[in-house]
């Protein structure tokens, strides 16, 4: 029994314990987060960092180097877990031929290869999420195909990471299709992510998004800084295919930081918080880092939402050298320059976010919003097919970057939140599955009165 507390303090106490006894959190989010073993990424990345140089243009006949011997691997491994899951993963390549006219890092035509593997959802097939890591490496010369490139971090990390996501999440059936992926032709112009989104955008693909992962096992910066809990989170604004209309509506309505890839690195940032207190998710307002690309970006041009994870304090002289000592500083991508820890709770970001995103319903289309010149904002969409337990709307200031004030309201098509003036905060929607998980958050596309 509580005795002699004041009135206040026993109402915020009061208050602690509700919030924290309503918090929606799902237990296999946290069985998921502890199945990631450091072990298994640690012994993925050497034997990827083992092909001796993963290029794209280099040896594809041999069984021990080269860029054919690591995809081969690679879909041996995905295939190693189908088996394990009763053939749950549709493992296949997926290529696209590349001449020297296509680009200047093509020393010869060749096929750009990548290996997929595709969870299919029991519920929406039709919907992705995709988390992607590169297969090719590279030394200083990007041109050159022969001279060793083991690319331990950058990014055998990554490419370690989709496989063990792969074997953790394929012990359990999402509503929504996974896909792991390993891209090629990453350092030479982007050219296996292209080849993806362009296969995803023919057959029909629904994505809700793409998780990027290039580099995320290096956790001594060549700033000196050393930082094990730290990670990027790269996103565009506003879609670069957004038309005409949309600009102009923006221009009177808002919107400059709320496309479609800036809401999905918002639930990153919000999934990562929630079950990964620890951890400390770093937004970065920028498609990728300043002047540089990443493998999400082809899948941004043909309007998808996709962002880039990643480690917050990169090390250069581990990134596009050849292995060698100057002055005495070591250059190389080697192995000892990977944290496999850290590579470890990087990979379970991404597979706590592809687990809720594949268990939560879709998004609701078509939001609306209204209340101008009205002490009070009215929000409609389009329902979710399905049996769902409701909507949430989100609102913030203008002046802040994530979502701060929320209201579930139900299975409802509109709702109207009194008191609440349009022109002092942004809002969005987002679906709530009965399981607590939610869809990422639209931003309204249209107004009325």
């Amino acid at each position: 029994m509580i005795r002699n507390i004041p009135s206040l303090a026993l109402l915020l106490f009061s208050g602690l314990i509700f919030q924290q006894t309503n918090a929606q959190t799902d237990e296999r989010i946290y069985e998921i987060m502890d199945s990631v073993s450091a072990d298994r990424i640690e012994a993925d990345i050497r034997k990827l960092a083992g092909f001796g140089t993963r290029n794209t243009f280099s040896d594809t006949i041999s069984d021990t180097r080269g860029i054919g011997a690591a995809r081969r691997w690679i879909k041996s491994e995905f295939d190693n877990i189908s088996n394990n899951c009763d053939n749950c993963l549709d493992v296949f390549y997926q290529k696209d031929f590349v001449t020297t006219e296509d680009g200047e890092r093509i020393p010869h035509d060749a096929w750009v290869v990548n290996v997929v593997a595709v969870q299919k959802g029991t519920k929406y097939p039709n919907r992705y999420i995709i988390m992607s890591g590169d297969i090719d490496s590279r030394a200083s010369n990007t041109m050159d195909f022969e001279t060793d490139a083991p690319g331990a971090n950058d990014n055998a990390s990554g490419m370690a990471g989709a496989i063990e996501a792969a074997r953790v999440l394929s012990q359990y059936e999402f509503e929504s299709s996974v896909v792991y992926v390993g891209l090629s032709g990453e350092e030479q112009g982007l050219f296996g992510g292209k080849g993806l989104a362009e296969y995803a955008k023919e057959n029909d693909w629904e994505i809700i998004g793409v998780l990027n992962n290039d580099m995320i096992g290096n956790i001594e910066g060549v700033d000196g800084v050393i930082d094990n809990r730290t990670f990027r989170i790269f996103s565009e604004p506003v879609p670069p295919n957004e038309s005409e209309r949309e600009r102009t509506m923006r221009r009177f309505y808002g919107g400059e930081v709320d496309g479609i890839s800036r809401q999905l690195a918002r639930y990153v940032h919000t999934t990562t918080e929630t079950y990964m207190p620890e951890m400390n998710p770093m937004m970065i307002y920028r498609l990728d880092r300043f002047g540089r690309g990443g493998h999400h970006r082809p899948f941004n041009d043909l309007g998808f939402a996709g962002i880039r994870i990643m480690e917050a304090h990169e090390n250069y002289n581990r990134q596009h050298q050849d292995i060698r000592t100057e002055n005495g500083i070591e250059y190389g991508d080697v192995i000892e320059g990977v944290n496999f820890n850290y590579a470890k709770k990087l990979t379970a970001v991404n597979a706590i976010n592809m687990a809720s995103l594949a268990w939560a319903p879709p998004a609701p289309k078509n939001v609306e919003i209204g209340g101008i010149v009205e002490p009070s904002a009215k929000l409609r969409w389009d329902k979710v097919e399905g049996d769902i337990a409701g909507y949430k709307i989100y609102w913030r200031e203008t002046t802040e970057a994530q979502w701060q004030y929320s209201r579930f309201v139900g299975d409802v098509s509109e709702f109207t939140l009194d008191g609440i003036v349009i022109d002092n905060f942004f809002f969005g929607v987002a679906a709530v599955g009965k399981d607590g998980h939610e869809s990422v958050v639209v931003f309204p596309s249209g107004v009325f009165r």
